[in-house]
């Protein structure tokens, strides 16, 4: 039934669509469901007690400060620790490289305002991002897509797609939403290679890069491009890549902040975009940020949140090997929070989610992250906010319908 608004709403908000995963955990609030469906940090590693401190610190010594309008771009303070901080690995920026948004989706959104014209062509993978997607719809983009595999994007398919001239290539390199997977350091060199050789710019979204439990650390892309067209005349970063991470994943996403990395020109472009959405992130909360982590207790805290992260996908990974039937198939992310299922061929994963509910346990169903349809037989499991115990029987649940269905 049509309402009076419906002629009033602009053109750009009928390509708008809820998100299907903020869909899925409306029938997931119930307390006897199991649920891997969100991508939710375990509250129980949240530093409640170091927030707490920090506020009253802040308070203290700069409530005034803390409490008024601040600069569009971010706290100065907190820009330059973000600037150290990408220092140690290997990107050489300063405080004018970047910008604090509210949360990685906000900068997900500035980019779309920035760049994306009705009809451009964003490059991703798939299955990719579903909040990327989400944001950059209103903006009328559309997608050409590469497959990804165990080792992440598949580069072998990458000049292809390059070649229907895309606007820019978004990558998850780091236990990538929704697969969980890495892109291996030959693929990062490919992939900076043909992104120079196109023209075509690079967003780097590493929400998750510093939650690995196994393996070698590997560079950003953004680090690797950065060496790959340095000059001995060039001062600054200039580079290919705009690189975006956040404090949800290693703080609390409560706080709302994430940050921007790119040369000056992007960001100042980003700052007048930001300007018309919220004039700027919470000042209070960036100072708040910045106090926590003045005496680097970031870094401790981020070794216990690995602890916790690797026994709960330990968990998850037993509990699959234990209890899922013969043909389905999941990954082995070697951080982060989410791991990827596939099922047989011709298997529907929204149809088994109804089946799921009644055994009490959720997950997303795998569709939604493929930007041009497909993965009608996959799933995304979070493994990060359920105990041990919890996620072994929610496992076992899950299992005994795959089991029913794939009969």
């Amino acid at each position: 039934m049509q309402t009076p608004w419906d002629y009033r709403y602009s053109s750009r908000s009928q390509r708008m669509a809820s998100s299907a995963i903020r869909e899925l955990l409306k029938l997931v609030e119930q307390p006897d469901i199991i649920s891997f469906a969100g991508g939710l940090p375990a509250p129980d590693v949240f530093p409640i007690k170091e927030i707490e401190e920090a506020c009253s610190r802040v308070l203290h010594t700069k409530g005034p400060q803390a409490l008024q309008y601040g600069a569009t771009e971010g706290y100065t303070p907190l820009r330059e620790m973000i600037a150290s901080r990408s220092a140690r690995y290997g990107l050489n920026i300063s405080a004018e490289n970047v910008m604090i948004t509210s949360g990685s989706q906000q900068a997900l959104d500035l980019l779309g305002k920035i760049f994306i014209n009705r009809g451009d062509r964003i490059l991703t993978e798939s299955p990719t991002y579903l909040g990327a997607l989400q944001a950059w719809n209103a903006y009328g983009a559309e997608y050409v897509t590469v497959p990804s595999d165990d080792d992440g994007m598949n580069t072998d398919y990458l000049e292809e797609a390059l070649r229907a001239g895309p606007k820019f290539i978004y990558a998850l390199p780091n236990f990538q939403n929704p697969m969980g997977t890495t892109l291996t350091l030959k693929r990062r060199q490919r992939l900076v290679y043909l992104a120079d050789k196109y023209g075509v710019p690079i967003i780097e979204d590493d929400p998750y890069g510093q939650l690995r439990f196994e393996g070698e650390h590997l560079p950003s892309v953004s680090v690797i491009d950065s060496q790959y067209r340095s000059s001995p005349n060039e001062k600054g970063y200039s580079g290919n890549v705009i690189y975006l991470s956040t404090f949800s994943k290693i703080l609390s996403p409560g706080l709302r902040l994430a940050w921007i990395i790119a040369p000056p020109e992007v960001i100042r472009k980003l700052t007048v975009a930001k300007q018309g959405t919220d004039l700027h992130s919470p000042t209070f909360n960036q100072v708040v940020a910045h106090e926590i982590d003045s005496g680097g207790f970031i870094d401790q805290h981020v070794k216990l949140i690995r602890k916790v992260y690797s026994e709960r996908r330990d968990a998850m990974l037993d509990a699959l090997t234990e209890h899922m039937p013969t043909g389905v198939h999941w990954t082995h992310p070697q951080g982060g929070l989410f791991l990827w299922i596939t099922l047989p061929e011709g298997m529907n994963t929204v149809e088994i989610f109804k089946y799921a509910i009644e055994e009490k346990v959720a997950f997303v169903p795998g569709f939604s992250f493929h930007p041009r349809g497909g993965g009608e037989n996959t799933m995304r499991l979070n493994f990060s906010f359920c105990k041990p115990e919890i996620i072994n029987e929610g496992i076992s649940r899950l299992g005994r319908v795959l089991k029913t269905q794939m009969k």
